[in-house]
């Protein structure tokens, strides 16, 4: 590599693309939390987005001393950019990492974020603090650039090499530098946007169209229930269009899809405009958790349950099959709701670590109960044809199946089924 590089911030996007590049040569791996560091250096990944002998073989010095950020002329940064209590964008993970970059940074070296923003934050927000911090000027002492991450974590096709990517500059020379270096790793197509700004706004937009189709789904399903249609049945019966949308109904959760539309939203305020449509899709989809826990509520009285002395077993808690991560999981919305009914939850994730006291438990020590909640249909769940949740659910039960994953035909007659 011609460019000794550096990646700040070494989760689900960060590892992957210092894993990528440490294929090619020393690569400074980053990371302010000095446990992550540790384990890194063990070679051992809690994210389980990169596979052991991909990490065994790349040359990265994990490192949680900002001071050897001097050694890399090219450094890609990848921290969260989560929301705070009130909806809005919380930058203070960025703010930090360009204050530590700034400190360190090296003349001629390119700096290029990843990190999910509204447009203007890399040229307005962190830009002035790398100048501020490292006492140099952009454009003629360093650069900086911003290509946004694609990753989609659990997803073994769609790996940081094989996703299209945007290249974005401010000027078209260090825009190819940039192209170039990326090129190194990624097999798939890398397309150079206009401005930093355009890639910015492109990268807020693909979340939010995503969330905004989910949003519908979810209404859809809101309105076929009260017409006591099986949604799944209609959205079978739709997919024969050739240019229907596949799009499923289901709690959205994460760090992207439920986070970044409220960036964009809140650039738009910021500037007079009053984003009716994203933000009537967020409302909607952060209201699944409880849509969901009344749809429970009204059946379990239906059957003469008693609400305050039920037990309810959940079945996957974390936003996604298969990813070991509980950021913005709306399960435990519906864990906490029920709590809040006085009705006692038992629940597992078979991805996550078995914990008692926070209340992961083991699947072999759950009761079977009058209701079983399959959450988040993980692959350890769905083995011999959903055997575990079925075995945990009392004759004559509720079996409540958020995503729909099950053959209703093969259950018991006597069991109430309901899905999204």
């Amino acid at each position: 590599m011609k460019r000794n590089i550096a990646v700040v911030g070494l989760g689900y996007v960060g590892l992957p693309v210092a894993v990528a590049f440490g294929q090619l040569g020393r690569v400074i791996g980053f990371d302010i939390n000095e446990r992550r560091i540790e384990e890194l250096k063990n070679k051992q990944d809690r994210t389980n987005e990169v596979m052991l002998d991909e990490l065994q073989a790349a040359d990265i010095h994990f490192t949680s001393n900002p001071e050897n950020l001097r050694q890399s002329d090219f450094i890609i940064v990848t921290v969260p950019t989560p929301i705070n209590g009130l909806k809005q964008p919380d930058l203070a993970p960025l703010i930090e990492a360009s204050k530590l970059i700034g400190e360190n940074l090296q003349k001629g070296t390119i700096v290029v974020y990843e990190s999910t923003v509204y447009p203007g934050v890399t040229e307005e927000e962190c830009l002035p603090l790398l100048e501020q911090y490292s006492h140099l000027k952009a454009n003629k002492d360093f650069f900086v650039g911003y290509s946004p991450e694609r990753v989609n974590p659990g997803d073994r096709t769609n790996t940081f090499a094989q996703i299209n990517k945007i290249i974005s500059a401010q000027t078209p020379e260090i825009a190819q530098i940039i192209h170039d270096t990326y090129s190194l790793v990624v097999k798939a197509d890398l397309y150079i946007a206009e401005t930093i700004k355009v890639a910015e706004a492109a990268k807020v937009i693909e979340n939010t169209q995503r969330d905004l189709n989910i949003a519908l789904m979810n209404e859809f399903a809101m309105i076929f229930e009260s017409l006591n249609i099986d949604t799944q049945e209609v959205l079978k019966a739709a997919r024969t269009k050739w240019n229907f949308l596949p799009f499923e109904p289901g709690l959205v959760g994460g760090h992207c899809i439920s986070v970044d539309p409220y960036y964009l939203t809140y650039k738009a305020q910021a500037v007079g405009y009053d984003p009716h449509m994203i933000l009537a899709g967020r409302r909607i989809n952060d209201g699944m958790s409880h849509y969901i826990v009344t749809t429970l509520i009204r059946k379990m009285i239906e059957k003469g349950m008693l609400i305050k002395q039920s037990k309810i077993t959940v079945l996957g808690t974390t936003f996604k099959e298969d990813v070991p991560d509980t950021r913005n999981s709306k399960v435990f919305h519906i864990i906490q709701e029920l709590q809040d009914m006085g009705i006692t939850v038992q629940w597992n994730d078979s991805t996550l670590p078995i914990n008692v006291i926070t209340g992961n438990q083991p699947i072999e020590n759950l009761e079977k109960t009058d209701v079983v909640i399959l959450a988040v249909p993980h692959q350890a769940y769905r083995k011999k044809d959903f055997e575990i949740v079925t075995s945990l659910l009392k004759p004559e039960g509720i079996l409540i199946d958020v995503k729909g994953v099950m053959d209703k035909a093969t259950l018991p007659s006597n069991t109430t089924y309901w899905r999204l």
